[in-house]
């Protein structure tokens, strides 16, 4: 046989073989039935299109799928995705095992960490280890870091009265620092650099990738993750040698019951990796939306402050060794509590769906049988967008918390961190920062905002965590606040 012949047979056997998938996927599929797009049922490529050509606009494209098709819509060969707040509960729940689909957390850079752990046992064993680390009896115990790091963020602004200040620099230093002091055991002293850091990291990433890259926080932040691999290696090799040094959630896993294949270097990277990043981005994030939400309605800012004053009056109010209001006693303001549950309802943590997979079961939804194995997810910033479930959803409204006839379907599908066996793990965590923080500055200081609207903070790309305009500093002009 010549390699005349060869080729021939290659081509027959791609004409062949692509028409067949095709008519397999479309109609002999276990999922054939379900309706949506035929490319998206044909082939990922479809999905290629739009999350690679077009930058992350999947999610944009299922929305629309979903107006389209129905409630239930298949967005690949082997995937489907649900927008009913009444099946919410049943696909994050406690119950059962659930399992993560392994081709979407490929992309996240992290296959041994937890939240990229696709067996349920292993997700299991590798939580029970960090999970007290972070619990919220852990967060209120160490409250008084959050507060510290609090006060150190309002010693710099103060340095800015009269000018502007990059605030969403300093914000991500802010939120940096409480990632590493609270799991690390030092805050790298980032909103003590001049700079909140933010310049220190785009030097660590090659300037060909920073000329291709047009968001500067995004190439902050890989030059913040080389950091941070440096800074892991250093505890690991510390801990190893001494035992009794500072503790750290490293420590917890190096010394944990896991196999030894689970405590590598390696390993408590990816960990250390994912807990700090998703605390640093989306944290910062949700921050820089109430500030300027906040700042921007006088009537929002007068009623925050308004109530704040009426708890530091109050004789019977809980407070900290050093004086301050104490985080229990801010979880129960109302309408404190409201603008921070609004800030979470338009800044989740993740733009992307959530894919679940019951291993060993079918799943109903309506006249539908969801295959054993299946993945099949929902995606918070579209639920939370919802017209049905949130009225005027693109509006910044905390009165929609405390509303008695707000409809139950909207706490339903309220879901910030997740849900269920996989929720987020440093969930307390960023709830103690966003109490902090925004108590602090909003009784401290007045901004004025310049070259921002609402538009930047809307999610405009899927890059795992909500994409946004860039906001170049997010620059404010600070002025001291006297009630």
């Amino acid at each position: 046989m010549d390699w005349h012949d060869v080729g021939w047979y290659m081509l027959v056997a791609v004409v062949v073989y692509f028409p067949t998938l095709a008519v397999y996927r479309l109609w002999l599929h276990p999922l054939a039935a379900f309706p949506g797009p035929r490319l998206a049922a044909i082939s990922r490529y479809y999905e290629a299109y739009y999350d690679i050509i077009l930058a992350g606009q999947y999610t944009f494209k299922i929305a629309e799928m979903h107006r389209k098709y129905g409630p239930i819509v298949r967005i690949s060969p082997y995937e489907l995705h649900v927008s009913d707040p009444k099946f919410f509960e049943t696909l994050y729940s406690f119950d059962g095992q659930w399992e993560k689909y392994a081709w979407s957390v490929d992309a996240a850079g992290a296959p041994l960490s937890t939240i990229c752990a696709v067996k349920h046992d292993v997700h299991k064993r590798r939580r029970n280890v960090v999970n007290h680390y972070f619990s919220k009896a852990a967060v209120n115990s160490k409250q008084e870091i959050v507060q510290h790091i609090v006060n150190k963020l309002c010693g710099r602004v103060s340095q800015y009265v009269g000018s502007y200040i990059p605030l969403g620099d300093a914000v991500s230093a802010f939120t940096r620092d409480v990632a590493g002091e609270f799991s690390l055991g030092d805050s790298y002293d980032n909103l003590d650099r001049d700079d909140f850091n933010f310049n220190s990291f785009m030097n660590l990433i090659p300037a060909s990738f920073i000329e291709k890259t047009s968001d500067s926080s995004v190439v902050a932040f890989f030059g913040y993750l080389k950091h941070l691999r440096r800074v892991v290696e250093e505890i690991v090799s510390d801990a190893r040698q001494n035992p009794d040094s500072r503790r750290t959630v490293i420590h917890d896993i190096l010394e944990s019951n896991l196999p030894p294949v689970e405590r590598t270097t390696s390993r408590i990277y990816d960990e250390v990796m994912t807990l700090m990043s998703a605390g640093y981005v989306s944290t910062a994030h949700c921050i820089r939306l109430i500030l300027y939400h906040v700042y921007s309605d006088p009537k929002i800012l007068l009623q925050v402050r308004s109530e704040l004053k009426s708890a530091e009056k109050n004789s019977n109010t809980e407070r900290d060794a050093n004086g301050n209001i104490s985080l229990s006693t801010l979880e129960k303001l109302p309408y404190l509590t409201a603008v921070l549950n609004e800030g979470l309802r338009l800044g989740p943590a993740i733009a992307s769906r959530m894919a679940r997979v019951a291993p060993d079961r079918d799943i109903a939804y309506g006249r539908w049988c969801i295959p054993a194995g299946t993945p099949v997810g929902m995606t918070t910033i579209l639920m939370h967008t919802d017209e049905e479930v949130f009225s005027d959803a693109g509006n910044f409204n905390p009165e929609r918390w405390i509303d008695p006839e707000a409809p139950d379907k909207a706490t339903r599908v309220f879901a910030p961190f997740s849900r269920g066996t996989r929720m987020c793990l440093g969930m307390h965590l960023a709830w103690a920062e966003l109490y902090f923080v925004i108590s602090t500055l909003v009784t401290t200081f007045d901004f004025q905002f310049t070259e921002v609207t609402a538009e930047h903070f809307q999610c405009i790309s899927d890059e795992f965590v909500i994409g946004t305009k860039d906001l170049k500093g997010m620059k404010a002009l600070v002025s001291e606040y006297r009630s």
